[in-house]
C-alpha cells in the first residue's frame, strides 16, 4: 500500500534534528545523506553493496540521464528504480546546476535554458516545466524545482536576479508537478550569501507550497564558515514540519556543522570520488592510499569499522592496488567510503535521540584533530 508523502519530525537536541521522510519507495531516517548516483549508477559500486552501506535513498541526474539514456527509455523500461534495481526512495536534482556548470553553450531566457550537450553538441532546451516532467518520467520520488545557481562571489545585484529568476521557475515547476501519492517536490532556497535575499526566497517558496525545502546555492566557493554562518540565518526561518535540504555538501565536518544548523538532508560526490583517487574518509580525518607509509602497514583503514574493506584488506593491500591501478582497489575504498558517511548519520541521529548532540561533535572534532594512527 502507498503511503501519502510527508515528513515526522521525531526529536531535536537543540537545533539538530532526527526525523523521517515517507516516500512511495520506504522511509528515510534523518539526518540522511544521499549517495549520488549520477547516471543511474553510483559509480564503483552495485546497487546492492551501496544498500549494504545504510543508504535509504539515493540521487539521480536529470542532465545525464536527459542525454543518456533518454528519460522515455527509462520510463517505458519501467522507470528509473527497476531500471537501475533499486528498489528505495530516489530523489533526482533538476538538471540546471549540470546545465550551468557543464554545458558548453547556454543562453538563459525567461522561458529556461537553451544548451549544447557536452556529450555530442546537440542543442536542447530545459525549462521548469520539461524538468519536472523528465523526473516524472524517471519515477523519482523526490522532484527538485529547476533553478539558477550563480558561482560565487557575486554581486548582489546578480544573486537577486538569480533568485527572482529561480522563484518565478519554482512557481512553474510546482504547476507542472504531477501529485503521485508518495511522491514529492521540493523547492530550492537561493540568495546566495545574503540574508534579506535568503529569507525572501524562503516565504516566496512557502507561499507556493511544496512538500520539502532545500538550501541550493552553498558549497559554490564561499568557504565553509560563511556556509554555516548563511545556514545560521536561513534554517530558522524554513518550515519546522518540513524536511531541509542541504544540495551537494559535503565533508565530514560540513555534515555535523549542518546538522548542529537543522539540516536534514544531505548528497555529495565527494565520497565516491573520493574513493577512486584514493583517499578514504575516517573518523581520524582522510588517508592519503598513494602515500608510501602504507606500503608494509598491516592493518586496517581503521580498526572500529565493520566495512567489507576494513574487516578483510589492509592498508599495504589497499596501496598495493592504487599503485598498479587495479580498479578493485576503487571498488574498496568507495565501498569504504560510503560506508563511513552512512556510519556518520547513524550515530548523529543515534546522539539526537539520546540528548547527546553536542558531546557527539566534540567526540567527533577532538578525534579528527588527532590525525591518522601511527604507524607502530
Amino acid at each position: 500500500m502507498t503511503t501519502d508523502f510527508n515528513f515526522e519530525l521525531l526529536g531535536t537536541d537543540g537545533t539538530a534534528r532526527r526525523g523521517r521522510v515517507h516516500t512511495a519507495h520506504g522511509a528515510i531516517n534523518t539526518p540522511a545523506f544521499m549517495p549520488v548516483g549520477t547516471a543511474a549508477t553510483v559509480k564503483a559500486m552495485m546497487p546492492e553493496s551501496v544498500a549494504e552501506t545504510g543508504a535509504e535513498i539515493l540521487l539521480g541526474n536529470t542532465y545525464h540521464l536527459m542525454l543518456r539514456p533518454g528519460a522515455e527509455r527509462i520510463e517505458k523500461l519501467g522507470g528509473l528504480h527497476k531500471f537501475m534495481n533499486w528498489d528505495k526512495p530516489i530523489l533526482t536534482d533538476s538538471g540546471g546546476f549540470q546545465v550551468m556548470s557543464l554545458a558548453q553553450l547556454r543562453k538563459i531566457t525567461e522561458e529556461g535554458v537553451r544548451f549544447r550537450s557536452h556529450i555530442d553538441g546537440a542543442y536542447y532546451d530545459l525549462t521548469p516545466e520539461s524538468s519536472t516532467e523528465i523526473q516524472r518520467q524517471l519515477d523519482a520520488d523526490i522532484t527538485m524545482c529547476f533553478d539558477e545557481c550563480p558561482a560565487l562571489p557575486a554581486s548582489k545585484e546578480r544573486v537577486n536576479e538569480a533568485m527572482q529568476l529561480s522563484m518565478r521557475w519554482a512557481k512553474r515547476s510546482r504547476d507542472a508537478f504531477v501529485e503521485r501519492q508518495g511522491y514529492g517536490q521540493f523547492g530550492i532556497v537561493q540568495g546566495g550569501t545574503e540574508e534579506d535575499l535568503r529569507k525572501e526566497s524562503v516565504e516566496k517558496l512557502v507561499d507556493i507550497g511544496f512538500e520539502g525545502y532545500a538550501i541550493g546555492g552553498l558549497a559554490v566557493g564561499e568557504g565553509q564558515e560563511l556556509m554555516f554562518q548563511t545556514l545560521d540565518y536561513t534554517t530558522p526561518v524554513m518550515p519546522v514540519d518540513k524536511p531541509r535540504y542541504l544540495m551537494g555538501v559535503g565533508k565530514p565536518d560540513d555534515l555535523v556543522g549542518a546538522v548542529a544548523r537543522g539540516v536534514d538532508m544531505f548528497d555529495c560526490v565527494l565520497p565516491s570520488r573520493s574513493g577512486r583517487t584514493a583517499e578514504a574518509w575516517t573518523r581520524r580525518g582522510s588517508v592519503n592510499l598513494r602515500n608510501a607509509r602504507h606500503k608494509d602497514d598491516p592493518r586496517p583503514l581503521d580498526e572500529h569499522c565493520t566495512c567489507p574493506c576494513c574487516k578483510s584488506y589492509s592498508r599495504a593491500y589497499l596501496y598495493h592496488l592504487t599503485k598498479t591501478k587495479e580498479i578493485l582497489g576503487l571498488m574498496l575504498l568507495t565501498w569504504h567510503n560510503l560506508h563511513y558517511y552512512q556510519e556518520l548519520m547513524a550515530g548523529m541521529r543515534t546522539a539526537i535521540e539520546e540528548g547527546t548532540f553536542e558531546k557527539f561533535v566534540v567526540d567527533f572534532h577532538a578525534l579528527r584533530e588527532q590525525g591518522d594512527i601511527e604507524r607502530v
